[in-house]
């Protein structure tokens, strides 16, 4: 009688599914671990898992179909984009540039170098030093050439393209004199005083790189035409995992510190306040952001001007974060 009447308990909805790729176990993609582990995506009746595909791996699967998506940069949507690989950001967990560039104290003691000044007179320093970085043609490696352009020559550095890890090695053995990363091994130099930060891009450093495309949530536009729900609810996880690390600080500290439970509790304690200075309040898709992913990759000597996307429209949508 009580299934004839109706008053049965209401049917729930099916959970959707969905693989993501990151680029790298890292924690500039704390957005998805705050998602996974304060239980958003349980909330959202979605089950996530996730893989490491290294670099441009990651979107490079959404653009074939393996995963659902990605974590990626503008310039990876933009640049796919200009090879009819069109995908959709949905989300942007940052929008400010991540990166701190270090050199080594005893070579800035050395130059007299004053972390006081303006940023053109301190990227003097970068002027024929061999630095560590991601990748080469990396976004990283694209925003140490911009601030070294600042200074003088990019080109008269050394580019090391090196793990993490092996970048802190070569950097406390003195084989670089420096390097270019997200949180949290700038930091963890930073912290320690062996290093001396040259340019902090949490600091709008510099601001002609403001706002960046960084760390967004790609997928293909089929997937949200075909899936709608599943792009609703990873879009809103998105939303209450940045409400989070605004607003639930000491939460968030702790998932940092269990997950990269080999690094000092201060150092992640500095890289969470990095990361909450680059994260967006609600993490919708600055356009201006897809345009300047294409533009660091031109003022690195990345790519010519010419080869710039004419119109950034249909790459990004907010409705699936309001």
């Amino acid at each position: 009688l009580g299934g004839l009447l109706g008053s049965s308990a209401p049917a729930r909805a099916a959970t959707d599914h969905a693989v993501i790729a990151l680029p790298a176990e890292g924690m500039q993609f704390l957005g998805y671990y705050v998602a996974e582990d304060l239980g958003f995506f349980k909330e959202e009746d979605i089950e996530v898992k996730h893989l490491v595909l290294p670099g441009v791996a990651s979107p490079n699967a959404v653009v074939s179909g393996s995963v659902e998506f990605a974590f990626g940069s503008g310039a990876s949507l933009t640049r796919a984009a200009a090879h009819g690989q069109r995908m959709l950001a949905i989300a942007q967990m940052n929008n400010l540039p991540s990166w701190d560039i270090v050199v080594r104290k005893d070579i800035a003691t050395a130059a007299h170098f004053d972390p006081k000044a303006p940023l053109a007179v301190r990227a003097k320093i970068l002027q024929g030093r061999k630095m560590g970085t991601g990748g080469i043609n990396s976004l990283d490696h694209a925003y140490l050439r911009i601030v070294a352009k600042l200074g003088g020559d990019p080109d008269s550095m050394t580019i090391a393209p090196m793990a993490p890890p092996d970048m802190l090695a070569a950097f406390a053995r003195h084989a670089i004199d420096g390097f270019v990363s997200s949180p949290p091994w700038a930091q963890q130099v930073e912290s320690d005083g062996t290093g001396i930060a040259v340019a902090i891009g949490p600091n709008k450093e510099p601001a002609s790189l403001v706002p960046i495309g960084s760390s967004l949530l790609l997928t293909r536009p089929q997937v949200c035409e075909e899936r709608r729900s599943l792009c609703v609810k990873m879009g809103h996880a998105m939303v209450l995992a940045s409400r989070a690390v605004h607003e639930r600080p000491a939460d968030v500290l702790t998932i940092l510190q269990k997950r990269f439970s080999k690094i000092k509790p201060s150092v992640v304690a500095l890289s969470l306040k990095s990361l909450a200075m680059v994260m967006p309040p609600v993490p919708a898709v600055d356009p201006e952001s897809l345009r300047k992913g294409d533009q660091i990759n031109v003022d690195a000597g990345f790519m010519k001007p010419a080869d710039m996307l004419k119109s950034y429209d249909g790459l990004s949508t907010e409705e699936f974060v309001k």
